[in-house]
């Protein structure tokens, strides 16, 4: 429904006496201002929110009009609209219809036709108290529009959401699409068939996601603090599993918890029990793509498992999802010179998808470094239009310029390249992720046992933990041992950065604390908790052994790294796609066996 037409005042602190239901097409091409009014405090944004209209804005009376010059007329009367989830614009309810007119600045789309990278970019120059209240209003719409969406659709209406300035633009092209919808639903279209594009877009609005290589449940974690709800989730290490039900619990599919949770082989997992989602994310092991391993690629025992999600997507047809989401090292990217990452992209392309490819580093939101590559793909029949070659790119921290040569040596690949923002600067430093162990806690060391670790470090290193010992302050550094020409050698770090934690592997693997200052040291293993804190999880309840713990957390995905992306990037791209177009209710898939 549309909140207001139009860009009511940007960041409410332009000129009140700007009409709040002015379109967003007649806003947008209005000449700057000179001046702006002095900024808005809280209490005057809601007196000036009170003053919008929320019906018969001039987009949805021009829509109407259109409409009746073609002989469509909606319900007369209001009350269906009413009564109905989210209040639809204009209802034909014998069609089982619902049109949403949604304002471009109040739903999530001004930025983009702004050319901005991200909402935030639109409201630069708001003081920070109207700032966070417009971002925290425009996406719980955003949100909203999706639930509201998918709720009529269980309800067996059909939807239409239409931008206002969709409206101003082609108003006639909308005329179209609603006058065609109603065709088909006058021919008993009220449900689609499997993986047509008005499901595919029914799917979308659900939110709903397949996780695959699960592990402990960092990826639903990241998702589920953006309103994504995870339906299924598979992975064959039980002490992971184990974490998982820990935290999640184990209610029933439906509930959304831990029930939906299949132990098993991906290779091996039969396709009836993934149940259709909008999204399929898989963190496939990395063991066979990172520079640290033996490099055998997609054809290594570990990594190989990427096929086995592979098959499950084509296995799955029709309930194919929307979207697919992959993880991994960067080390992917230069796997057999590249050609892994080439076959990957191929089989997602041959699947249906067009491709989109960033990365990530962990450091951006916990003091670990931790890079990750993310590849998304999108179905290409709900684009709106063919992909087009990608747009020259600068490096970036999202783009370097090592995968900036692995999209253009992809020429052949489907491309859709999105443009994302800046990730945040962090401001936790190691120390502060610490807990506050007392000198006595038995998780130090012993004397002879720091001592060795510092007999273990080279020149360079010993160096850098003697100048910490010597301070006349604590200070904090990440040690990880590693082989160097057949000797194990303990490396420190000491820039307020962990190191990227991993699997401990025969009790190697697992990061060391280092605390030095006025002439002494101490050591200890990082504990599970502080793992939790250094994978964006501090939340989580942790159960099993530190061992346990360490393996599920070192083999994981920052959670807040994917919280970042559902925000930055899946949640506007859903936004963006179930516009334009109908959203129906798919037909029942064959029953699902979830167990």
């Amino acid at each position: 429904m549309t909140e207001a037409s139009g860009e009511p005042a940007e960041s409410a602190n332009e000129s009140a006496n700007e009409s709040a239901n002015e379109s967003a097409n007649e806003s947008a091409n209005k000449p700057m201002r000179q001046s702006r009014a002095p900024k808005r405090d809280a209490d005057q944004i809601s007196a000036i929110m009170r003053r919008v209209h929320g019906r018969d804005t001039t987009p949805e009376v021009r829509l109407r009009q259109a409409l009746w010059a073609h002989g469509l007329r909606e319900d007369a009367a209001t009350d269906t609209a009413e009564s109905l989830p989210g209040k639809p614009d204009i209802v034909f309810s014998d069609a089982r219809l619902a049109v949403f007119v949604d304002g471009d600045y109040w739903h999530g789309n001004q930025w983009r036709r702004r050319g901005k990278a991200a909402l935030e970019e639109q409201f630069e120059a708001s003081a920070a108290e109207a700032r966070a209240y417009w971002l925290r209003k425009i996406r719980r719409n955003m949100r909203r529009d999706c639930e509201t969406s998918a709720t009529l659709l269980r309800q067996g209406w059909t939807i239409l959401r239409l931008w206002e300035s969709q409206i101003a633009a082609d108003r006639e092209g909308c005329v179209r699409v609603i006058a065609d919808t109603l065709d088909a639903q006058g021919q008993g279209a009220t449900a689609t068939a499997q993986g047509t594009p008005d499901g595919l877009r029914g799917r979308l609005a659900a939110k709903t996601c397949a996780e695959f290589f699960a592990g402990i449940g960092l990826m639903r974690l990241g998702l589920e603090r953006q309103g994504w709800r995870v339906t299924f989730a598979n992975d064959i290490d039980e002490r992971k599993r184990a974490m998982y039900l820990a935290h999640f619990g184990s209610d029933d599919a439906e509930s959304g918890g831990a029930g939906h949770f299949v132990l098993g082989d991906v290779h091996t997992l039969p396709v009836e029990r993934v149940p259709s989602v909008t999204l399929a994310t898989a963190s496939f092991p990395c063991n066979d793509l990172s520079l640290a391993g033996a490099r055998q690629g997609l054809a290594g025992k570990q990594s190989s498992a990427f096929w086995g999600f592979i098959r499950i997507l084509e296995e799955l047809g029709p309930r194919r999802p929307p979207l697919t989401l992959l993880e991994n090292v960067p080390g992917f990217l230069t796997s057999h010179g590249g050609a892994d990452f080439t076959s990957a992209l191929q089989a997602l392309d041959a699947l249906g998808y067009v491709v989109d490819v960033f990365q990530l580093d962990a450091a951006h939101f916990t003091p670990q470094s931790r890079r990750r590559l993310f590849v998304v793909g999108a179905q290409a029949s709900l684009l709106d239009s063919a992909p087009e070659p990608v747009p020259a790119l600068a490096s970036s921290a999202t783009r370097p310029q090592a995968l900036l040569d692995a999209i253009a040596a992809n020429p052949s690949v489907r491309w859709r390249v999105r443009t994302l923002p800046t990730p945040p600067q962090r401001e936790q430093r190691l120390a502060d992720i610490l807990d506050e162990l007392a000198d006595d806690a038995p998780a130090w060391w012993s004397e002879q046992r720091a001592s060795y670790l510092l007999s273990q470090m080279s020149p360079r290193h010993r160096a850098l933990a003697d100048a910490m010992i010597a301070g006349e302050q604590w200070s904090y550094g990440a040690v990880f041992r590693r082989m160097r020409q057949g000797h194990s050698m303990a490396e420190l770090r000491a820039d307020g950065l962990a190191g990227c934690l991993r699997t401990p592997r025969g009790g190697s693997g697992r990061q060391i604390l280092f605390k030095a200052g006025f002439g002494r040291y101490r050591a200890r293993l990082l504990t599970a908790r502080e793992a939790a804190r250094l994978m964006g999880a501090g939340e989580f309840r942790i159960s099993g052994s530190l061992n346990d713990a360490l393996f599920g957390f070192g083999d994981a995905v920052c959670a807040d790294a994917i919280a970042w992306i559902a925000t930055y990037y899946l949640d506007p791209l859903v936004n963006e796609l179930i516009r334009g177009a109908p959203l129906r209710a798919e037909a029942a898939p064959a029953t699902i066996d979830a167990r």
